[in-house]
C-alpha cells in the first residue's frame, strides 16, 4: 500500500507551499483536497484525490467539485490524481473522464518508494551544498528550476517568494566551483521523507551532481526527522537513477491540467 505514503506526501508538499502564500488556500472537501497556492502557475494551484474512486461517475463528481472550487475563483488549476485510489475500470477511463470536464493530461509519473536508500554505484563528485533560505541561494534554487522544468522564472520565483517557507519545505543547491548546478529539496509529510525539485543544469548533468545533492537532502532529513522511508515522483530522465539507488515503482500519478 506503498502508493498512500506517496499521496500523503505528494498532498503534504502542496499544503507547504499554499499555506506560505498570501493568496493561498488549504481545503479539505469531499474525497478532494485543495491546496491552491493562488499563483499563475497551473500546477501549484491543485486538487488531489484523499479517497479511494469506485466508478466513473465518482471520479466525475469529485473533478467537478474541484473545478466549482476553481471556477469561483478565476484559476487555472491541475489535478493531481495517484492512480492507486482508482478501481480498474476508472484508472483505464481517467482520460475521458476527466477531458469532459476539460482538463487534459499534462504527464504521467511513476510513483516510487524505497525504504532506505542504497549505497552509490559510482565515486559521486565533490560538491559544495548549501540549504536554501530567503536570498541568493533561493535565487539560484528558483533559477535551475526554472531552466530545468521549462517553466517562465517568474513564475517559479512566485510560487516560492515566501521567507518562511524553507521552515518546512528544505531545499538544497549543489554548488561546484562557486557556481550553482544543481538542486533537491525534501517535505516531510505521511510518514515519509518525499523528494522533490531534483535538476541538474544541461551543462553538469550526468557527473553525478544531482544524486549528491539529492543524497545529502535525504541525509538531513534522517538526521533531522529520524526518517529513512522515502518517496518520489520520477521523470523519464532520473528513473534509472532512482532504481539503482533503491527505489521501486508502487504506483502512477497523473497531472490533469485546465
Amino acid at each position: 500500500m506503498g502508493y498512500e505514503s506517496i499521496a500523503a506526501n505528494l498532498r503534504e508538499s502542496f499544503r507547504v507551499v499554499a499555506s506560505h502564500r498570501p493568496m493561498g488556500e488549504v481545503k479539505e472537501m469531499e474525497g478532494v483536497s485543495i491546496a491552491s497556492a493562488g499563483v499563475v502557475f497551473q500546477m501549484f494551484n491543485a486538487a488531489f484525490l484523499s479517497r479511494s474512486v469506485h466508478s466513473e461517475a465518482q471520479m466525475d463528481l469529485r473533478v467537478a467539485e474541484a473545478a466549482v472550487y476553481f471556477a469561483a475563483r478565476g484559476q487555472s488549476w491541475a489535478y493531481w490524481i495517484c492512480h492507486g485510489y482508482l478501481d480498474g475500470r476508472t484508472r483505464r477511463r481517467l482520460q475521458s473522464v476527466l477531458r469532459k470536464r476539460n482538463l487534459y493530461q499534462a504527464v504521467e509519473l511513476p510513483g516510487m518508494i524505497a525504504e532506505q536508500i542504497l549505497p552509490p554505484v559510482r565515486k559521486l563528485p565533490q560538491v559544495e551544498v548549501r540549504r536554501v533560505e530567503d536570498g541568493p541561494v533561493k535565487d539560484a534554487f528558483c533559477a535551475i528550476g526554472s531552466t530545468c522544468f521549462n517553466v517562465p522564472l517568474a513564475w517559479f520565483r512566485e510560487v516560492f517568494d515566501s521567507p518562511t517557507i524553507w521552515r518546512d519545505f528544505e531545499a538544497y543547491v549543489g554548488y561546484v566551483n562557486g557556481e550553482p548546478v544543481s538542486s533537491a529539496a525534501t517535505v516531510i509529510g505521511g510518514g515519509v521523507v518525499g523528494v522533490y525539485n531534483v535538476a541538474t543544469m544541461p551543462t553538469h548533468r550526468r557527473g553525478g551532481y544531482g544524486e549528491t545533492v539529492m543524497r545529502h537532502a535525504l541525509e538531513r532529513a534522517r538526521q533531522e526527522h529520524g526518517l529513512s522511508r522515502s518517496i518520489l515522483q520520477s521523470t523519464p530522465r532520473g528513473y534509472d537513477l532512482y532504481q539503482r539507488m533503491g527505489y521501486r515503482t508502487v504506483t502512477s500519478v497523473s497531472v490533469f491540467c485546465s
